[in-house]
């Protein structure tokens, strides 16, 4: 059985702006208490404009169609360059869950609509237009809170897309645990930049991955099979 592919120079895409979306929520809004005012944080490198849609249907070339726009319109609103912006619905436009069935709310397998589409775009360098595609569900949790859970984000540049995910270890922890150091889970020395996947534990230095793949060939944090191992590098 031949090993798994290992990438030491995968390409690079540029994302213009980066919604977080862990920054995602609904907040009351101080003059209606009863609405909800849609929030998130996010970076721009260069201008452009950011949609929100409710209610939100995927349509053709990332294009996000309101299925409930006679009583929730779009939001759209210009962005400069600047990074850890952030944006709050309007006081006054907020959402009255109550008024819609709990259905409506999740994202289920048999609907293409999402209660929540948020369509962010800036202008590249090549003079193409890029865009930024989070779509999300909404969930209750104790005590009646109401909170955003992020179904699939995606970014569309140069006519491709390509899904955004999380890679588990860049910022020094994974599913709340904590990877003591920078260093490779195995040799604890070489400072580690390797990405498996499809678990996307990054946690090995080069030389350690590549001796892994002819051996157990399992993730040193999940053991998982590994499928793919790729280059990338961490975070601060």
């Amino acid at each position: 059985m031949m090993p798994p592919p290992y990438v030491e120079h995968p390409v690079t895409v540029r994302n213009e702006v980066n919604l977080k979306k862990e920054t995602l929520s609904l907040e009351p809004d101080p003059e209606n208490p009863n609405r909800l005012l849609v929030s998130f944080t996010f970076d721009a490198s260069m201008p452009g404009r950011i949609t929100v849609v409710f209610f939100a249907k995927e349509e053709a070339e990332c294009n996000l169609r309101a299925t409930k726009e006679d009583t929730l319109p779009p939001i759209t609103f210009d962005f400069g360059k600047e990074l850890g912006q952030k944006f709050i619905q309007p006081s006054g436009t907020g959402i009255y869950l109550t008024v819609f069935e709990d259905s409506e709310l999740f994202k289920a397998s048999e609907t293409d609509v999402y209660p929540l589409g948020v369509k962010a775009e800036a202008e590249g360098n090549s003079g193409s237009t890029d865009a930024q595609i989070t779509l999300v569900t909404t969930y209750v949790k104790q005590k009646e809170e109401i909170k955003i859970g992020v179904v699939k984000q995606y970014l569309r540049t140069n006519g491709f897309r390509y899904e955004l995910q999380e890679v588990y270890g860049m910022r020094n922890n994974v599913d709340g645990c904590c990877y003591e150091g920078k260093e490779c889970v195995i040799c604890l020395s070489e400072p580690r930049h390797i990405a498996v996947l499809p678990c996307r534990h990054m946690c090995m230095c080069s030389g350690c991955a590549k001796a892994l793949r002819f051996q157990a060939n399992l993730c040193p944090v999940c053991r998982q099979p590994i499928e793919w191992y790729m280059e990338t590098r961490a975070e601060g």
